[in-house]
């Protein structure tokens, strides 16, 4: 059992030294039940020392160091002071970080186990009795409450931050409104297809795209009144003459029935939203791109945004995309096939999501199984590179990308692809390259502030002589005016 024990709390670090007890009876439950009473508890471990925490943003930073294990000055100096130097001194944590940190940097023996928890946890129990003891009853145990409060809101607020660019909640959100939007526009466009069917059925085999049969739906809205000053605006729609004189031709000699003005007017309405829904869809599309060019561009690259942004939707983040293995991302979308396979003892599904790729519609049937196996290789390294680097490019997801094709070319002729090696050498090269050059650019812009601020520096020393000069003049003038009006008088 350690002598000392180091606890973290909200006000600030405490130590404390235990003197009785054994290791054995402080796990038993009876003895751990008599130690929640103050009295039988402060006979074996007594306060050494206290170091308050000089304000909030000290008890965050403190905080943040321990959660990470770093040993910063204000701990380090702490401990120094006040735990004797010694071979036998031993000293108990709660995390194996900073105790590993602290054997490092002072050479004093660090402990977690079983024992130590346990002590740690009674003296969370009795730490307020401990700090009023200390304070001769002046601190209240509301403090102590508040002071924890404050502490833990501004560490989650700490730790819940994170870089604006990389918000990967936002792509999971984004791809899930988008495939409701696409199925509710599905289906709101075949419920206008059946009802406008009622009044003209011969506009479904004319016109078979959904939006733009709606559209030209808005423009014609009643078949008796649709005539040719019409026909510009159906024009822009469909972009060909012979379909709007088909159209025309067909609303003529059609076998539908009337409609009555209440009918044709919501109808025209629910026309109107289906529209704008299809036009959110795809600003929606547009808005997912740009996020998945920003969060993740070498997935963006490899497998197409949307596929991508489903991937990540399925893992919860790209961190957790990251840190699956190729495996699990080749069958992610297939978890119910797996399952099923798994308990029937069948075959298990070779791609998930994977499948919406182009290169599985490019691969011959042999094929899919292992350019799915491929892609999942590809998708796993673009991940991580999405994921932990600093300033991720589009690089590594182009050059994945023509691996995958150079494989699917080897498979059809037999012609060996890249090594890995190779390739990520190349893109690493160019990368220096790219960084070199910008580099250079921003010493040049550099240099060329420095030329434009000496030049007004030298300009405006100029200007002031010139300033000075004109002054001395005019004021010569003045002086010259007043003579020449004096001797007048």
């Amino acid at each position: 059992m350690p002598h000392y024990i180091l606890y973290e709390s909200a006000s600030g670090f405490a130590l404390f030294n235990k003197t009785g007890g054994e290791e054995i009876a402080e796990l038993d439950m009876e003895v751990q039940y008599q130690y929640q009473n103050f009295k039988q508890f402060s006979k074996i471990m007594h306060l050494t020392a206290f170091l308050p925490f000089t304000s909030s943003e000290n008890a965050l930073e403190n905080a943040n160091d321990l959660s990470e294990g770093i040993l910063n000055n204000y701990l380090k100096n702490f401990l120094e002071t006040n735990i004797p130097k010694g071979k036998n001194v031993t000293l108990g944590v709660c995390e194996e970080k900073i105790g590993s940190s602290i054997h490092s940097a002072l050479q004093i023996k660090c402990e977690k186990s079983k024992t130590v928890l346990e002590m740690i946890r009674c003296i969370r129990y009795h730490f307020p009795v401990y700090l009023k003891q200390l304070f001769d009853d002046k601190l209240k145990k509301s403090d102590i409450i508040t002071a924890q409060r404050g502490l833990s809101h501004a560490y989650s607020r700490a730790k819940v931050k994170f870089n604006v660019n990389k918000q990967d909640n936002m792509i999971t959100q984004a791809i899930s409104l988008l495939d409701q939007l696409q199925k509710d526009v599905n289906t709101f466009s075949m419920r206008i297809r059946e009802w406008y069917s009622y009044h003209f059925p011969e506009l479904i085999k004319i016109i078979p795209d959904n939006i733009q049969y709606i559209r030209c739906v808005l423009v014609v809205n009643n078949r008796r009144e649709f005539t040719e000053e019409k026909f510009p605006d159906l024009m822009e729609i469909l972009e060909d003459e012979d379909k709007v004189q088909e159209v025309y031709a067909a609303s003529r000699s059609s076998m539908g029935t009337d409609m009555s003005e209440i009918d044709i007017l919501t109808f025209h309405r629910f026309a109107k939203k289906v529209v704008s829904l299809a036009q959110y869809e795809a600003s929606l599309l547009d808005y997912l791109k740009s996020r998945m060019n920003e969060v993740a561009p070498n997935i963006s690259a490899l497998i197409g945004e949307v596929v991508g942004a489903r991937l990540i939707s399925r893992a919860g983040s790209l961190i957790s995309l990251a840190k699956y293995p190729a495996s699990t991302i080749q069958i992610l979308g297939a978890e119910k096939a797996l399952f099923r396979a798994l308990k029937v003892r069948g075959r298990t599904p070779k791609f998930g999501l994977l499948y919406n790729t182009s290169f599985i519609s490019k691969a011959r049937m042999k094929d899919k199984g292992r350019i799915s196996r491929c892609i999942a290789n590809q998708c796993a390294k673009a991940a991580s590179i999405d994921a932990f680097s600093d300033n991720p490019t589009s690089y590594y997801g182009e050059m994945f990308k023509e691996q995958i094709e150079e494989r699917l070319r080897f498979y059809e002729t037999g012609k060996p692809p890249r090594k890995n090696v190779d390739a990520m050498k190349e893109v690493r090269e160019k990368i220096e390259k790219e960084t070199d050059v910008e580099e250079e650019e921003e010493t040049m812009k550099e240099s060329d502030k420095m030329d434009v601020e000496s030049e007004e520096e030298t300009m405006s020393k100029s200007e002031k002589k010139e300033k000075k000069e004109k002054k001395k003049k005019d004021k010569k003038k003045k002086e010259k005016k007043k003579k020449k009006s004096k001797e007048k008088s």
